[in-house]
């Protein structure tokens, strides 16, 4: 289990948790990433929600990219040009995400990672990585208790051993829950916009910062706050079984955004200059860096 750094109290802190990233469904075309995808599919999840997905590129292994809270398969459009000549790229809209289903009532970590046991499981994927960041690092591993040993890796993008630390007592876990929630539900555009903005490093891109938190308040609401009360249930009740479960699997890719080069496990590499969201803020570094993980995850499996 991630030992974390304790939890400050204050909200810019707590925001380290989430990532509201482009929350308008969106079709990416092939000529603005330079790499064909397939037409968005669908598979039924193990509730009966559709959940939307697409794939590019073609290999032995897949690299399986979950999303963070509020966020869509679009979020890797910088990621499929890069991977799709030696993977085979699987993007996935979580449910009550992007073209997803809406009909769950309860939007649950473990839901999610059925979600995405059910894209691997249509595609028949034999070799997978689970790359999911902020809330998508969790899912990934409930999705790898599903899939078993098909899943070589999972890559965490800042999401474990980073600065902000979960509860795992109960009343603790709901004392905190309530208060990230509680301006949220009284103003969710307004505050949704400004947590976000409070999450990049110092010089991100203005345009970049515009539409990640201006698109945060689009969300679905009663889906968003509904999958963050279950995140911190997650970390209460299910974490410990999921982070035993990958063994030795787990490695991370986090933001540095001071260049302090100061990784809080053996298992992070620090991508300086990026706040919570790398694959965006430093997407050549970062591809790089996933690129040098894929490759030992996929040397490590055939030994």
């Amino acid at each position: 289990m991630p030992l974390h750094r304790s939890w400050i109290g204050t909200v810019a802190v707590v925001t380290l948790l989430v990532a509201a990233c482009q929350t308008t469904p969106t079709t990416t075309t092939t000529s603005a990433l330079t790499a064909p995808i397939a037409a968005a599919d669908s598979v039924a999840s193990i509730d009966g929600t559709t959940i939307k997905y697409d794939v590019a590129g073609q290999g032995d292994t897949a690299l399986v990219f979950v999303h963070c809270w509020t966020c869509n398969r679009s979020f890797w459009d910088a990621q499929v040009p890069y991977f799709a000549p030696n993977y085979k790229v699987v993007r996935v809209d979580l449910a009550g995400h992007g073209e997803s289903g809406k009909q769950r009532k309860t939007y649950s970590i473990p839901a999610f990672g059925a979600d995405v046991a059910a894209v691997v499981d249509k595609l028949d994927l034999k070799h997978v990585i689970l790359v999911g960041h902020s809330m998508g690092g969790p899912v990934a591993l409930e999705a790898a208790k599903r899939l078993g040993d098909r899943v070589i890796g999972v890559v965490g993008i800042d999401t474990f051993y980073t600065a902000f630390s979960f509860p795992k007592e109960k009343q603790a876990s709901n004392e905190m829950a309530a208060k990230f929630i509680q301006p949220l539900e009284e103003n969710f555009p307004a505050n949704a916009d400004k947590l976000m903005r409070s999450i990049f490093a110092p010089g991100a891109d203005p345009a970049l910062v515009d539409r990640i938190a201006k698109n945060a308040g689009a969300a679905d609401k009663a889906v968003a706050l509904s999958a963050m009360r279950k995140m911190f249930d997650w970390y209460v009740q299910d974490a410990n079984m999921a982070f035993l479960n990958i063994d030795g699997r787990l490695r991370n890719i986090n933001g540095d955004p001071k260049g302090e080069n100061k990784p809080l496990h053996e298992s992070v590499v620090l991508i300086a200059g990026a706040g919570h969201f790398p694959a965006q803020e430093k997407p050549t570094a970062f591809n790089q860096t996933l690129g040098q993980i894929a490759r030992q995850l996929v040397d490590n499996a055939k030994k």
